[in-house]
């Protein structure tokens, strides 16, 4: 399968925002995958904290200018680019001015969460799907990292299952202990509702924590990724008593090829517990 497409659904991704072991995995694994002979394309939000000047962003003309509808309100979807010189990688922003503009990523001044995080994960990962469509490019596997991800795979399920880009992907999620204190915004689940999620589906984040947002992925995903040593117990349980296919706790080095070899296994049907 030398020529399978891997599609990344990425919270954070360094050099563009600081280290941790899910930004920098974000970083490191598609170049390692694409060095192995994927086909690759990187998503990720594009956060005011990012300098762009630095970065070196720019807009993709021809793929913006679509209006995404969250909570009956439209919003302008704007798609940036940027590479990364040393990995010959691009990587894709998904930008609004009303969600993505202020110069923190997910907290206030005050360190409380921001009021519309949940529509800013309903944006982005609407807005990363719809781009892929614009690129015509059907990917073979989606893998998500980060919570804000963790609503991708119950879209690809229910809303775009049926899309012609979609409909033989296979959606890997990466879990992590990245995560949050307290609560999303409790109309999360109704605002998706009203993108045509089913109420039933929802029922897991009808209080959007942090663990609730990983159990959703839990839920909907093809295979799983322990991306952190310390899971919750209750998180490591219901990745246990899934039944999907897990790849184990892969440490901060040398994981590219367990997981180039787990989306081989999601691929072909044979994947199992990996330790």
């Amino acid at each position: 399968m030398e020529k399978a497409r891997i599609l990344y659904i990425s919270q954070h991704i360094v050099p563009f925002l600081p280290a941790t072991q899910m930004s920098s995995v974000s970083r490191n694994l598609p170049q390692g995958v694409h060095e192995k002979g994927r086909e690759i394309r990187v998503f990720t939000p594009r956060f005011g904290k990012i300098n762009e000047r630095r970065h070196q962003l720019h807009e993709v003309i021809r793929l913006s200018g679509m209006n995404l509808n969250v909570d009956d309100t439209d919003h302008p979807l704007v798609i940036k680019v940027a590479s990364i010189p040393t990995a010959r990688m691009q990587v894709y922003f998904i930008d609004n001015e009303e969600y993505f503009k202020r110069k923190s990523v997910l907290h206030d001044a005050k360190d409380k969460l921001f009021e519309d995080n949940d529509e800013r994960s309903i944006f982005f990962v609407r807005g990363v799907l719809e781009t892929v469509k614009k690129l015509g490019w059907a990917p073979d596997i989606i893998h998500c990292n980060g919570w804000m991800t963790n609503i991708a795979p119950l879209y690809l399920k229910q809303i775009f299952k049926q899309d012609p880009y979609f409909a033989e992907s296979k959606i890997v999620c990466s879990i992590y202990d990245e995560g949050f204190e307290g609560s999303l915004d409790k109309r999360m689940a109704e605002k998706m509702k009203l993108d045509g999620i089913s109420e039933e589906s929802v029922a897991t984040i009808a209080q959007p924590t942090f663990d609730a947002l990983n159990l959703l992925a839990i839920e909907n995903a093809d295979g799983l990724i322990v991306g952190s040593e310390d899971l919750s117990e209750d998180i490591v349980k219901a990745m246990k008593d899934s039944g999907l296919p897990i790849l184990n706790y892969h440490g901060e080095e040398g994981y590219v090829g367990d997981i180039n070899n787990f989306y081989d296994s999601i691929l072909e049907g044979k994947a199992e517990a990996v330790s």
